[in-house]
Order: C-alpha cells, then sequence, then structure tokens
C-alpha cells in the first residue's frame, strides 16, 4: 500500500470511530475500550500497585455501615469487636473505618504482608466464585507464617463454613489491600455480570 493510501484509510478509520455516530462505530468504540481497559490499563495498574486485582467492585453489603454515623454504629456492634479486644478508639484508627458499599469501586495494592495490620481491609481469595473483601480483626504467627482473621463490618461475627473459613486465612490467599474507595462505580460491572447471568452467558 502506497503512503498516500495508507493516509486515506487511516483518516477513514480516525474518522469511524471518533467522528461516526452509527451503531457500528459505537460498537467499536465500546470494543476497543474494553481490550484498552482489560489489555493494558488493568494490566498496568497492577504492575504499579503490585497485585493481579488493582482494582475491584463491590458486590455485597457486608461491610456497609448502613448510613449510619461511626457514632451509631459503633454502639450497635461494639460488642463483638470488645469481646475480640478491638476497643473504639482502635477502630477510629483503622482505614476505612466507615465501611463501604456494595457498588462501590476498591483500589487495591500489593500484599506486603509486613505492611498489612490489624484493621486494614483486604482482598483474598476463597472457595467461592469472587474474592471477599473483609476487614482483618486479628493477626497472628505460627512457625514464622502470618494468618489472618477477617470480619465484614456488617456481620455479626467471622464466617465459619466449609465454602469459606475466615480466621484462618495464609498469606498466600491475600490478593492485596484496600487503599482507595470509589462509590458507586462498581455498579457497572454488578450490571455488566447480571445481564450476562440473565442472557446465559457465564
Amino acid at each position: 500500500m502506497k503512503k498516500k493510501e495508507f493516509k486515506k484509510v487511516l483518516k477513514k478509520t480516525w474518522h469511524f470511530i471518533w467522528e461516526d455516530n452509527s451503531i457500528w462505530s459505537w460498537v467499536v468504540n465500546i470494543v476497543l475500550a474494553f481490550v484498552l481497559i482489560k489489555f493494558i490499563v488493568y494490566p498496568g495498574l497492577g504492575f504499579l500497585l503490585s497485585t493481579t486485582h488493582p482494582v475491584v467492585a463491590v458486590v455485597s453489603g457486608s461491610m456497609e455501615h448502613n448510613k449510619m454515623n461511626f457514632e451509631e454504629w459503633w454502639d450497635t456492634n461494639k460488642d463483638w469487636y470488645e469481646k475480640n479486644n478491638i476497643k473504639r478508639e482502635d477502630f477510629e484508627a483503622f482505614s476505612l473505618k466507615n465501611g463501604f458499599d456494595k457498588g462501590d469501586i476498591m483500589v487495591l495494592m500489593g500484599k506486603k504482608i509486613e505492611n498489612i495490620k490489624l484493621g486494614d481491609v483486604i482482598v483474598f481469595r476463597s472457595s467461592k466464585r469472587d474474592p471477599i473483601i473483609h476487614r482483618i480483626v486479628k493477626k497472628s504467627t505460627i512457625e514464622d507464617t502470618y494468618y489472618f482473621q477477617t470480619k465484614g463490618d456488617n456481620n455479626r461475627d467471622s464466617i465459619r463454613s466449609p465454602q469459606l473459613d475466615e480466621t484462618s486465612i495464609t498469606e498466600d490467599e491475600i490478593i492485596g489491600k484496600a487503599v482507595v474507595r470509589i462509590p458507586l462505580l462498581g455498579y457497572i460491572k454488578i450490571g455488566f455480570v447480571n445481564l450476562l447471568a440473565t442472557i446465559g452467558v457465564q
């Protein structure tokens, strides 16, 4: 292809993608955005933040504080925490102390174990389909190996079941630590996943 012809094709392609309002132009834009995010932006963020999952959508209400301010939430939930040696002043110093909601986006950083402490919110793998995002309520060491117990702020207790036991999470199961909350943006992913489930695509 000659240089002149190549420029002409390039110009037409540019116009089609950025200026054409046809349905096919929209489809191509959506595909390009998906490819860009999945194969360039997401891996790039993962490299910078040292985690395989730099951004996750919150798909349950287990960390919600049900629109209560901290005073109200603590008065309702303090018994469990005090019983497990976590005082009010401890919790007030925790990151994301007011929890977060279903539909939020959380930005994660890598799992440098020495930097993960009591009160941090972590994402970890489980036998369930999606990773879990809960708060660390206990950190212990057995023979130079760290173990963590987590609990959802909106849950009565740590989950102990054959499908999920969050009382002895190992280092290898941790994906990352939540550092930034972006409200509501995760509903885009939730809506898309629900749509795929509705039409039978898993």
